[in-house]
């Protein structure tokens, strides 16, 4: 098995005690990011992403992807102690998380969230370490029509699955292609949308756009809302991390059912959010005691905690094996990787194989440890609630600007931040989703190369993106996928109408 064998070797890359530190900061800034409501996963990686540019590129991947777990344990706590979502796929572990600590059970809750957080993610990775090479072996055959045929069909799953309007995602995904474009074309050397500014010749940083979008732009959005926090304080001692141990076996079903349907939904550009529900909804439809759910049910803690960390752990699969992100999170991933010199997609796996095996390894180690920080740290977490927003909102905003700064050295970048911030403010405020503008702004230009590349061996044939069966299929789903949303209502009206099964759904005794 040369994954094993590749596996070790990347437990040897990273169990140095500099790494082990940084997994240990990341998971601790992580859960810091997760338990403020309005920050979150990206927010976070983006916000900490300059701090992280004098380090070895294995180094940093593995404090940013432990920001990540950290940050998706997090948001399980603001969830159950104060009914707050600290992301939007905590949102269905609310719904019996809460009431969990309402009834005097707030430690059997968190163990529960936190261990069903722990196996999602770990079955995503096993998933990972044995299905990423096999991916990028078979993209390695691919050519520029090819690539572009792949990049086509993440553009237009986001418009077919994605949630809400297809006309806002298409709006926001064609705001991110105008960014993605402005500065010198790397083809023709051609100076484009910079309108004679010499600042503009370098284009727009995705690291500046990323950190004024969602960190500034949460912010905003915090501040008019004027969040107060008030909860359920929480204990765990190790009595009832055992008794809760001993319980969660019998829910093994959903944990597997829950965790595959992460798995899917992170792979595609479904999220973390749609399979946190969807998981939470099966379970409530095939449970025994699915009438009790919303009650403090912990099975109902156990599906959405489950799926959310499957998919937000398998989202960065086509980010490694194609350079494709599966999630916002996985986009800023992606962007520090183009920093630090590394192009992901296929050859990763042959070029940087250390670091490649060493980030997936790191995922193993990661959630162990945060496993164990979140385990022992939740009423230290828990308390930074009960400081003001006024004092950590101003905290946030300069460690934004002083990350702007440090991209160029530039106080022009901090302009730009801020002028990112109003848009992702305005984009939540008119409910415009960020991940297709930030998604275009990264990969704009790369399939814009791809494209070209294409044209210029077919000399301007079309055709070329239907020449073989591989790059035909591939096409051929995205444009099956871009006209879902069209296609999904005309089957709606051509099929016949069945009773809805859930409309008649009475509570089992």
């Amino acid at each position: 098995m040369d994954e094993i064998s590749a596996l070790v070797q990347g437990f040897s890359v990273i169990l140095t005690p500099m790494n082990i530190g940084l997994m240990f900061v990341g998971i601790i800034l992580g859960v810091l990011i997760g338990v403020l409501p309005g920050l979150g996963g990206a927010n976070g990686v983006a916000i900490l992403l300059p701090l992280t540019f004098t380090m070895s590129p294995t180094s940093a991947i593995i404090m940013l992807s432990c920001i990540y777990w950290g940050a998706l344990f997090g948001g399980a706590i603001t969830s159950i102690l104060f009914n707050i979502p600290g992301e939007p796929w905590s949102v269905a572990t609310t719904f019996d998380g809460y009431p969990m600590a309402q009834n005097g059970n707030a430690g059997a809750a968190l163990t529960t969230a936190f261990t069903s957080s722990f196996i999602g993610a770990l079955l995503a990775v096993i998933m990972i370490t044995f299905l990423a090479p096999l991916v990028a072996k078979f993209a390695l055959k691919f050519g520029s029509p090819e690539f572009f045929a792949v990049y086509l069909l993440t553009f237009c799953s986001f418009v077919g699955m994605g949630k809400g309007s297809p006309f806002k995602i298409l709006g926001s995904m064609a705001l991110g292609f105008a960014l993605a474009s402005v500065g010198m074309d790397t083809v023709t050397g051609q100076l484009r949308l910079t309108f004679g500014q010499a600042e503009l010749m370098r284009g727009f940083d995705f690291l500046i756009a990323v950190i004024g979008l969602f960190g500034i732009g949460e912010i905003l959005l915090s501040m008019e809302e004027g969040l107060k926090f008030s909860g359920k304080s929480a204990k765990i001692d190790p009595k009832i991390v055992l008794q809760t141990w001993k319980q969660l076996p019998q829910y093994w079903v959903t944990s597997l059912r829950s965790s595959l349907i992460g798995i899917w939904m992170g792979i595609t550009p479904g999220g973390a959010t749609p399979a946190s529900f969807m998981a939470y909804g099966l379970a409530k439809k095939m449970s025994k005691r699915g009438s009790k759910f919303g009650t403090g049910e912990a099975e109902g803690v156990v599906a959405p905690e489950t799926a959310a960390h499957a998919a937000g752990t398998s989202a960065l699969l086509p980010m490694l094996a194609l350079g494709i992100p599966g999630s916002p999170t996985a986009a800023v991933l992606l962007g520090g990787l183009l920093i630090w010199g590394l192009q992901p997609g296929p050859l990763l796996f042959v070029e940087q194989k250390d670091f490649v095996w060493g980030l997936i390894a790191s995922m193993y180690l990661g959630n162990i440890v945060g496993l164990i920080v979140v385990l022992s740290t939740v009423p230290l977490f828990a308390s930074i609630l009960r400081i003001p927003f006024s004092i950590i909102a101003p905290v946030i905003i300069v460690i934004c600007a002083i990350g702007a700064y440090t991209v160029h050295n530039a106080m022009l970048d901090i302009w730009f931040m801020l002028g990112f911030g109003v848009v992702g403010y305005l984009f939540k405020k008119l409910d415009y989703p960020l991940a297709p503008l930030v998604l275009a702004l990264v990969l704009g230009d790369k399939a814009e190369d791809s494209f070209r590349q294409a044209m210029l061996v077919s000399q301007g044939d079309v055709m070329i993106m239907f020449s073989n069966p591989l790059v035909g299929g591939i096409t051929t789903l995205a444009l099956v996928l871009l006209f879902w949303p069209l296609i999904s209502k005309v089957l709606a009206i051509v099929k016949p109408k069945k009773q809805d099964e859930f409309a008649v759904e009475r509570p089992v005794d």
